[in-house]
């Protein structure tokens, strides 16, 4: 670095500097500095989880929830392998025990506005017609009804699930409720060697 550029920069140093040689303060920002660092840092962001008894040996679950301005995005990535599908139509898809796969909260999520839940990857092994339901109760296991809980239709596939195939929820989905993944029909109990899903879901 030449001289001059030397005290070219020397300049504009003091230019910036303030009395008590600080840098300016900007003034009108009200956040602390808690919130500026977990509005920045998406990693800070709250999430959800999965009952103990949903996961199998290779069963992925990853949910976020973060704040985009006013709106809330919740999404919640599924990967099936490992867990095991029964016999009955609407009973819980999980492995062992309570197998919700997470609290939908207004102090978390918001309040509902709409979702979707999208196929990601074909379900093979399990029953691939899947629904996806919200109960009062977090206590849902494996294998157990989802009607014998205070529960409401979320999402009803009709028919096996598709590649790319994406259905609406038919009901906002109200607060504290916990989400379940049920067989949509009756079939054989096995495991789930793929099947790949992402359910969003919009609050404010």
């Amino acid at each position: 670095m030449s001289r001059q550029e030397v005290k070219t920069l020397n300049v504009v140093t003091e230019k910036i500097r303030t009395s008590d040689d600080k840098m300016p303060v900007i003034a009108e920002i009200n956040a602390s500095a808690a919130e500026i660092n977990q509005a920045a840092d998406l990693s800070a962001q709250v999430g959800m989880a999965p009952g103990a008894g949903f996961a199998g040996t290779g069963t992925l679950y990853k949910a976020s929830v973060v704040k985009h301005g006013d709106v809330i995005k919740t999404e919640i990535v599924i990967d099936l392998t490992g867990a095991k599908s029964s016999t009955t139509d609407l009973d819980i898809i999980g492995l062992l025990g309570v197998s919700h796969i997470g609290q939908f909260t207004a102090a978390v999520n918001g309040v509902c506005m709409g979702g979707k839940m999208t196929c990601l990857e074909v379900p093979t092994g399990g029953v691939v017609d899947i629904d996806l339901y919200a109960a009062t109760e977090g206590t849902g296991a494996f294998d157990g009804a989802v009607g014998d809980l205070v529960e409401t239709a979320l999402v009803t596939a009709g028919g096996n699930w598709t590649l790319g195939l994406t259905k609406p929820l038919l009901v906002d989905v109200a607060a504290n409720k916990y989400l379940y993944l049920t067989g949509g029909a009756a079939g054989t109990a096995a495991t789930y060697t793929a099947g790949r899903f992402l359910i969003e879901i919009w609050g404010v």
